[in-house]
């Protein structure tokens, strides 16, 4: 009789993406940066390739002090830099959005952070200068300008009414405006991935992608204006900064050749069904459910713990993705982790072969991530065509995953077109001290042409 371990591995094939599989994938998105670009096909395209108007990378001139306000999940951080010849300081705070303000009125989220901003203005007595401010609004945006930013749609738990359609920087204005006490300048909207692509083009001067792999997934890159048939900006200038919006590739089914019954379901449960597929499939939001549909298949095929689960195993979302981390950090024939993991949900009945199971399902789900995201990268590396490219990545999957970053390297390494060198680096508070850094270049340059 066949042992419950090879049944688990056999079932996890479908997890395995093949190199033909990924070849194809990369085909697709390529396809679809292109129409996302073109004047003719972004309407109705599904990877958007947002223009950000961002045409300047930082080149260590930037001087003074500025504001971030870092906006992209259930809390936002409020960062004050200080930049000098040779120096960079900064400090920061996060502060919580309660759910009941996620979920209330635009005018009510806006009005909370406008409180916290003057909050850490006093705190860090600045309270009285007149400060420029760049704003890292992590929810997918058509900018029409460097300081204007309109909401497509909320993700990540966010439903405010009002502000869908609407320009969020104008939003951050009014309410700035009602308080009648705050003196700043916003000088630049810009998502988290751009934000990664700043920050890290700060300490590296061939950084021209950044990669966002955490709660949600995102890519943004340097392309040549010329390819960008929408952008009616500044002439003269060779680059623009690109934000993908990759989550959504997949929307209209490319990916469908792949996706499982696991990533179908975490659909069908989510607040957005249909929306934002790739990113279910990488993203820090999903890991760990598609994980717990795995394991509670297994169970109900009697491959895994007897056949008995817990009511923790089967309540969704009960199985979060740093569990997926956690058990991957064990040293191989090591269980503490896995072993740690299941008797918080209430599997203290698990045997070895049970966790090695588990250890497996959790690999086969991280590695088919790591294998989508560095296809991602290697579209975008083999688009650009550049000698040597480094690739800014930030994100608590990239963060915390034990081998998340070898994955990738391997993996692109295979996927890239012979001659590209590329990097993979971990940036240090990006999307805070990218925002920050959009509004000291836009600083930089008005002096510039003052």
């Amino acid at each position: 009789m066949r042992q419950a371990r090879d049944i688990i591995r056999e079932e996890c094939e479908i997890l395995h993406l093949t190199d033909k599989q990924i070849r194809e994938i990369m085909s697709r998105l390529h396809n679809d940066l292109i129409k996302g670009l073109g004047k003719d096909t972004h309407a109705t395209s599904i990877v958007k390739c947002w223009l950000t108007y961002i045409q300047d990378l930082p080149n260590g001139k930037e001087r003074g002090k500025f504001l971030a306000l870092d906006l992209g999940g259930t809390n936002f951080r409020v960062l004050i830099i200080n930049l000098g010849e040779n120096h960079f300081d900064m400090q920061s705070k996060i502060y919580a959005i309660p759910s009941h303000i996620m979920t209330g009125t635009g005018v009510a989220l806006f009005d909370h952070i406008a409180e916290c901003l003057a909050n850490f203005m006093k705190e860090h007595n600045v309270y009285e200068e007149r400060l420029a401010l760049g704003f890292t609004f992590s929810f997918p945006l058509k900018q029409l300008g460097l300081t204007k930013g309109i909401l497509q749609r909320w993700t990540k738990g966010f439903s405010c009414s009002g502000v869908v359609g609407e320009d969020v920087v104008q939003g951050l204005k009014d309410a700035i405006a009602r308080r009648g006490d705050l003196s700043l300048s916003v000088m630049g909207i810009l998502n988290d991935a751009t934000g990664t692509l700043m920050s890290c083009a700060h300490k590296e001067p061939h950084c021209r992608i950044g990669v966002i792999i955490g709660t949600g997934s995102n890519a943004c890159y340097v392309e040549k204006t010329e390819n960008c048939e929408l952008f009616d900006g500044e002439p003269g200038k060779p680059d623009l900064l690109i934000n993908t919006e990759w989550g959504a590739f997949g929307d209209d089914g490319t990916l469908d050749f792949v996706r499982t019954e696991f990533d179908r379901e975490v659909d069908s449960n989510s607040i957005n069904p249909g929306k934002q597929i790739q990113e279910k499939m990488i993203s820090g939001m999903y890991m760990g459910e598609l994980v717990r549909l795995a394991l509670v298949k297994f169970t109900k095929m009697g491959l895994l713990f007897g056949g008995h689960g817990s009511d923790l195993l089967f309540q969704r979302g009960s199985f979060y993705t740093k569990y997926v981390s956690e058990i991957e950090s064990d040293k191989p024939g090591d269980f503490t982790s896995c072993m740690e993991v299941l008797e918080e949900l209430g599997l203290s009945h698990a045997t070895e072969a049970d966790m090695a199971g588990v250890r497996h399902v959790c690999e086969c789900i991280s590695r088919r991530a790591a294998h989508l995201v560095s296809a991602g990268i290697a579209t975008l590396l083999n688009k650009m065509n550049e000698p040597r490219v480094t690739v800014g990545i930030d994100g608590s999957v990239y963060r915390f995953h034990p081998h998340f970053h070898t994955l990738m390297c391997e993996k692109i390494a295979q996927l890239v077109r012979p001659g590209i060198q590329f990097d993979l680096m971990l940036s240090e508070d990006g999307s805070g001290r990218g925002a920050a850094l959009v509004a000291a270049v836009a600083c930089r340059q008005r002096l510039q042409f003052a």
